[in-house]
């Protein structure tokens, strides 16, 4: 294949993800873009996402038909300059096609989990890219996992190595979170540092743990290079009221029937919520200990129906750069007023609902 053609494969988003399919195009052959225009939205099993162009070009040819299921690796497009031969595109896209009828695709190599002992405790991530400097740490929120940056820690790992961790409580981690502090979790973070070897990083917290990577600068300044903070929790002004009925009906929810409702609220599209997800949800709060850990995490952020941690506080003698971001219709975490905060169009879970305003905010994608 001539190096001038280059084609646009179907991404691998997030560890379990293994098919994906084109709901719509929302462009054309024939069309000049740039690096990080929207190409297409795909639907995987978990969630729907938008696809970016991953390099500047002339759009020669789109492979993929819309709503057909295709591998990780699959080609969706073709882009070449207006002077490679036609006959060269079509001989790059006849070689795809015979790729997928073959069943070539689909067997990459798996990315897996790794653990690391933490205070005395098993802690999952998840580690992609290689890239020298400091690293990138992606820490979730308040009964989320690692898998919650599928759409943000591919991309990332182009350019950075990029950790993705779980909190004590959550995913595949122990669930003892000891007395569920603030402090504890930012000492696993901390801990988590030492593990990987990184004297500092950028951190990346989402709610919950948008409070506990702000509470890791606050401890230890000199290990953290840089906050990104999406829709984190205390942030608002003083004993504001985040859904507490959302917090608690999360922590107590034992049926499809009770939490599907409650994560609707989690995004600006209620459709959003898959079956898979609200399957996955309930799995992980059935494993032992996670209700004895989510109660115990409750304290920490709720002080009746207020929010009980103050995270401007803690950012108040912190001195790198902190970069705020919110969904402009978060329903959990009502966007901030009088403070410096970038919107984004999306809910709660805007790293998966707007995941590229993300990554362009973050490191300017």
């Amino acid at each position: 294949m001539s190096e001038e053609i280059q084609r646009i494969t179907m991404p691998k988003w997030g560890l379990s993800m293994k098919t994906g399919k084109v709901i719509e195009w929302f462009v054309a052959e024939g069309d000049t873009l740039d690096k990080g225009d929207d190409l297409a939205d795909i639907e995987t099993e978990k969630i729907a996402g938008t696809l970016e162009s991953p390099q500047p070009g002339l759009l020669r040819r789109i492979v993929a038909e819309p709503g057909v299921e295709l591998p990780v690796g699959a080609t969706l497009a073709v882009l070449a300059p207006a002077e490679v031969p036609d006959s060269d595109v079509d001989a790059v896209v006849a070689e795809a096609r015979a790729q997928l009828e073959s069943g070539e695709l689909g067997g990459e190599e798996e990315i897996l989990p790794s653990t690391a002992e933490v205070d005395g405790r098993s802690i999952s991530y998840v580690t992609m890219g290689d890239a020298p400097g400091e690293p990138v740490v992606l820490v979730h929120g308040f009964g989320g996992d690692k898998n919650s940056w599928l759409f943000v820690q591919q991309p990332l790992s182009e350019t950075h190595t990029v950790h993705a961790l779980d909190l004590p409580g959550h995913g595949a981690s122990e669930k003892d979170v000891g007395d569920g502090s603030l402090d504890t979790l930012a000492g696993t973070v901390l801990g988590f540092l030492d593990v990987i070897g990184a004297e500092r990083a950028h951190l990346v917290g989402h709610s919950l743990g948008g409070a506990v990577v702000a509470a890791v600068a606050a401890r230890a300044p000199d290990r953290v290079s840089g906050l990104t903070l999406l829709a984190p929790a205390g942030y608002g002004a003083q004993g504001s009221r985040p859904d507490a009925e959302y917090l608690r009906g999360f922590a107590g929810a034992a049926s499809r029937r009770e939490l599907k409702p409650l994560l609707g609220r989690l995004f600006a599209d209620p459709a959003l919520v898959t079956r898979q997800l609200v399957d996955d949800l309930l799995k992980y709060k059935r494993l032992d200990g996670v209700s004895t850990a989510l109660q115990a995490l409750l304290a920490t952020l709720l002080d009746g129906d207020k929010q009980a941690i103050d995270t401007p506080a803690l950012l108040a003698g912190v001195n790198v750069p902190v970069t705020v971001i919110w969904g402009g219709a978060d329903q959990i975490l009502s966007v901030p007023t009088g403070v410096d905060v970038t919107r984004v169009e999306a809910g709660h879970m805007l790293h998966m609902e707007a995941a590229n305003d993300v990554l362009a905010d973050l490191y300017g994608r």
